[in-house]
C-alpha cells in the first residue's frame, strides 16, 4: 500500500512528530511505502482561490512544495494526517497544504482512498479536539474517503511529556496495523 503522511508541526523533535515518525516506522515494517510531507518545511502558498487549476485540469499558479506532493496524493491508498492542535483546529501549515488540494481536486474527489488523523494537545479537555476533527470528517466525507482511525494526544505539551505516555506506541501500533484490506 502507498501511504502519505502530511506533518503540520514546525518543530522537528516535536509531539507530533514523535507521532509521525512512530507512525511510519510501523507502517514500514508492515511492508508499506510511506511518502512523507513536512509542509512546515516546504515552500507551500496558500491557495488563493483563483481557480486557474481547474480542480486539476491545469497547472496550479503556484509552483511550489506541493508539486512533489500532487502525484504522491494521486497515488495514495492512505492519506495520514499529522498535526500538532493550535488554536483548537490543525496547524496552519498543514492547513495550507490541505487547502491546496484544490489544485487537483478532480483526482482526490471520490477516488477511493483512506486516511487517519493523528494530533497532540497541551490540553487535557476532552472537547479540545471538536473543531479538527470536525474538519477533518467534513473533509473526508467531502472527499468521499473512508476514516480508518483517529489518535489524539492530550497532556502532550512538550517532546518530554509525550515519551511518557503511550501516545507514541498507539501511533506504532496504527501504523503496523495498516493492511492491504484497508485499501479495498
Amino acid at each position: 500500500m502507498h501511504i502519505v503522511a502530511i506533518t503540520g508541526s514546525p518543530h522537528r523533535h516535536g509531539t507530533s512528530a514523535l507521532l509521525a515518525d512512530e507512525f511510519v516506522r510501523g507502517a514500514t515494517e508492515s511492508g508499506h511505502t510511506v511518502f512523507r510531507f513536512d509542509a512546515a518545511f516546504e515552500r507551500v502558498h496558500p491557495c488563493i482561490g483563483c481557480d486557474t487549476c481547474r480542480c486539476g485540469k491545469k497547472p496550479c499558479v503556484f509552483q511550489d512544495g506541493m508539486n512533489c506532493l500532487y502525484p504522491e496524493l494521486k497515488k495514495a491508498d492512505m492519506v495520514v494526517f499529522v498535526s500538532p492542535l493550535y488554536y483548537h483546529g490543525l496547524s496552519a501549515q498543514i492547513k495550507t497544504a490541505i487547502d491546496r488540494f484544490h489544485g487537483i481536486d478532480g483526482d482526490l474527489v471520490g477516488a477511493d482512498k483512506k486516511a487517519m488523523l493523528l494530533m497532540t494537545a497541551a490540553s487535557t479537555i476532552e472537547s479540545i479536539y471538536n473543531g479538527a476533527v470536525g474538519s477533518y470528517m467534513e473533509t473526508l466525507k467531502y472527499l468521499g474517503w473512508k476514516d480508518c482511525g483517529v489518535l489524539l494526544a492530550y497532556g502532550c505539551y512538550g517532546r518530554d511529556a509525550i515519551e511518557k505516555t503511550n501516545y507514541p506506541q498507539k501511533a506504532y501500533e496504527m501504523g503496523k496495523a495498516v493492511r492491504e484490506k484497508d485499501a479495498e
